[in-house]
């Protein structure tokens, strides 16, 4: 069975708690998506891996479940960096179409609502590893390698 008839039979809260968006916010999304596609490829051009509904349920997927582009590229059989692509083109493509875009930080502001600024410590911790030159060194037993001599 493919995505689409599948998609098609979900319920309002199966679509929720899958993609983290309501059916009626899905579906819109497809809708401006195939419409920048036709517009994109309406003289033809190779089939892409990822069709449109593929592109959009990885990007849901990623920023929805927090998987790697390298599990999601193993699900549909695609390369990582192909994942990577489907997902800037869904953001790129929806952003500038306007309809789910944030509003500014200045047209929030004019709301009078409360102000919330959230910090976030992304620090990287530095990892200790192996150093790549002593990989070829086996440490041999400290008893084999001595030369002292028994005196019986």
């Amino acid at each position: 069975m493919d995505n689409k008839s599948r998609i098609d039979k979900l319920r309002e809260g199966d679509c929720l708690e899958l993609f983290g968006v309501r059916k009626p916010t899905f579906e819109k999304m497809l809708s401006i998506l195939e419409g920048a596609f036709a517009e994109l490829h309406g003289q033809g051009g190779r089939t892409p891996r990822l069709d449109v509904l593929d592109k959009l349920v990885v990007t849901l997927g990623y920023y929805h479940d927090y998987r790697t582009m390298q599990n999601i590229a193993f699900d549909y059989g695609v390369s990582k960096s192909r994942v990577s692509d489907a997902v800037k083109w869904v953001e790129r493509t929806l952003l500038r179409d306007g309809t789910f875009a944030l509003p500014s930080k200045r047209e929030m502001l004019k709301a009078g609502g409360p102000v919330v600024i959230a910090i976030v410590d992304a620090t990287e911790c530095e990892t200790e590893r192996p150093q790549k030159k002593s990989a070829g060194r086996i440490p041999a037993r400290r008893s084999a390698t001595s030369s002292r001599t028994r005196y019986s």
